[in-house]
């Protein structure tokens, strides 16, 4: 049996997402912001904005009509985190009532910081909601390279409907039930590997790279502790695994801007010369800005957001994350009880 699927967001990872089910016999619909883009991708099979030389399934349907993206119940969100609140109450009116709805962008609203569960929540309680994250970058995704990821849901019948549809060829796919520990690992993985594009550019070394990526992850534990999430999550391939891709590959928007910065470009160049969404650059300042609230210390966070948005040098923050005072690895915090 066949399932109609709407992937709302044609970007680089829409894209993929939609070839990969297509691919896989699936009825997909690719819903696109632009109708130019839209229409180039049903006359040409080929994204004219993203992964450009890839062809898509003949059967890949591309559609800017909302109304017509929303005609059935199953749905992958892969718009920019920072549209997603607007974007569903865009589309809220022409869904049904309850909806199969699986999450594919990472990051935390800067105006709350809030997750993307939550924003959906609010917006459209009745949704079922999953969230897929992991290492996988596009690119590689459309290429059929062999790639491993999380689904997570609170439903068990969710988290499973995904993996049916989507562990297929050399895609595979695992479960969780943890959605608060894949989002967070997904959200501040990115603005780890802005820090680890700088340092690479910096030439700061090996043993650099690994003390970055692995106090990195202490910032994930530290706010996943505080949110309630499982600290195995952070282990697997949505914590260490999404972290490590992301911080040592140029296919890596984040890294790529990262060391678009430390040659000395500006936040507006250095995204613009990507033409694509980094989206640790708005991820930092969620979890700056409520970090402190949650009393999270998080000092690579921080550090990032300062050379972003306040223009300090990475030599001068560098400095300053090496002189700050001695502390055990693993602080009380980080250390989950069972219960």
């Amino acid at each position: 049996m066949h399932n109609s699927i709407t992937v709302f967001g044609a970007g680089s990872w829409g894209t993929a997402l939609a070839s990969h089910l297509s691919h896989q016999g699936e009825d997909v619909t690719l819903w696109c912001r632009r109708p130019e883009q839209a229409k180039a991708i049903n006359m040409t099979g080929r994204n004219p904005d993203y992964l450009k030389n890839i062809d898509l399934p003949e059967k890949l349907t591309a559609t800017s009509d909302l109304e017509e993206a929303c005609s059935t119940d199953t749905f992958i969100l892969a718009v920019p985190t920072q549209s997603v609140r607007s974007f569903l109450k865009q589309a809220k009116p022409f869904l049904q009532e309850e909806i199969h709805l699986c999450n594919a962008a990472k990051g935390l609203e800067i105006s709350t910081g809030k997750r993307i569960s939550e924003i959906v929540a609010e917006i459209i309680p009745s949704a079922r909601y999953s969230i897929i994250s992991g290492p996988s970058h596009a690119e590689e995704v459309a290429l059929s390279k062999p790639t491993a990821v999380v689904v997570a849901s609170i439903h068990e019948e969710e988290r499973t409907l995904w993996q049916n549809l989507l562990n297929r060829g050399f895609f595979r796919v695992y479960t969780s039930s943890d959605v608060i520990g894949v989002e967070i690992g997904g959200a501040v993985k990115n603005v780890i590997a802005i820090a680890a594009g700088i340092a690479s550019e910096m030439d700061l070394g090996d043993n650099a790279m690994a003390a970055l990526v692995s106090r990195g992850l202490a910032e994930v534990m530290r706010l996943g502790a505080k949110a309630g999430a499982h600290p195995l999550t952070f282990a697997g391939l949505a914590g260490i695994g999404d972290l490590m891709v992301t911080c040592y590959s140029s296919l890596s928007r984040n890294y790529r801007l990262g060391r678009a910065i430390a040659r000395g470009m500006t936040l507006e160049g250095a995204q613009k010369s990507l033409g694509q969404v980094a989206e640790g650059a708005y991820t930092v300042r969620a979890l700056v800005e409520h970090a402190k609230e949650l009393g999270v210390e998080l000092p690579i966070a921080e550090a990032v957001y300062r050379v972003l948005y306040e223009q300090k040098t990475p030599i001068s923050l560098l400095e300053e994350l090496f002189s700050r005072c001695p502390k055990p690895e693993m602080p009380p915090e980080i250390r989950w009880v069972s219960k």
